[in-house]
């Protein structure tokens, strides 16, 4: 059993194909998906998957942030009505990205801390996007703390993995970016231990070795399962047991 912690099988990537990929994916061994929302424009499709999809198929609520911008207070107190609404495992996916844009650095922030407080009155674990942002992200988890989290497409270094864990209970999200022949993830997926391992596949994007360049989904998971095992020299059944196992206590399930 193979639990994709990070998938946006909703995406309009899939809108031809959704349950073609969801039946591959099955086939592949992966047996539940968590959907983490981006945008308030994405709440009505993630929530078809969702319910069509109940039997493997579960959600969190979120803001990402490169969906910040002027109207972002509109935008998260939407985000929160459905949050409250609605049955999510999770808060997700935000955190703070500065790759692209810096314009609204302080506003991610803002939106960051406020999301981490919703989580904390919810008992709801985190999913947590970083990107050009590491000292941001933990400086803001130190002054807002939550029970638990994962990082999200972790490709720090092993110190990066210290300081995290520093700040609180966190899992480590693995990807096709594992497979990358430049990656150089090994001694961060060495640092981080099977024990806090979680894999992903962030569809549509980071597909792994030997998809790399086409449009990702859940199935393709099995890539990076195999590159953990060979970087831990374990089977990829004890990986596979692991990460979901792992996964499911994250997420409460």
């Amino acid at each position: 059993m193979i639990f994709d912690t990070h998938t946006h099988i909703y995406l309009p990537e899939f809108e031809e194909d959704c349950n073609l990929v969801i039946e591959r994916a099955k086939e592949a061994g992966v047996t539940i998906m968590m959907l983490p929302n981006v945008d308030v424009e994405t709440i009505s499709p993630l929530k078809k998957v969702l319910e069509s999809n109940a039997d493997c198929c579960v959600a969190a609520m979120g803001l990402h942030p490169t969906s910040v911008a002027e109207d972002y207070k509109a935008r998260l107190d939407e985000i929160f009505r459905e949050l409250e609404n609605g049955e999510y495992k999770a808060v997700g996916e935000v955190g703070v990205d500065l790759y692209w844009d810096k314009t609204f650095r302080a506003e991610q922030l803002e939106v960051f801390a406020e999301q981490l407080r919703w989580a904390a009155t919810k008992s709801l674990p985190v999913i947590i996007h970083n990107r050009e942002a590491i000292d941001d992200t933990i400086a803001v988890l130190r002054q807002n703390p939550i029970e638990r989290f994962v990082m999200h497409s972790f490709g720090g270094s092993p110190n990066d993995v210290k300081r995290v864990r520093e700040v609180g209970d966190a899992y480590f999200g693995i990807n096709g970016v594992a497979t990358f022949k430049n990656a150089r993830l090994e001694d961060t997926i060495k640092e981080i231990g099977l024990d806090r391992l979680v894999v992903e596949t962030d569809a549509p994007y980071l597909s792994p070795v030997p998809y790399r360049g086409k449009r990702n989904e859940p199935a393709y998971i099995v890539n990076t399962v195999y590159k953990i095992a060979e970087v831990l020299s374990v089977s990829k059944e004890e990986v596979e047991k692991a990460t979901f196992d792992n996964a499911c206590r994250l997420f409460s399930l």
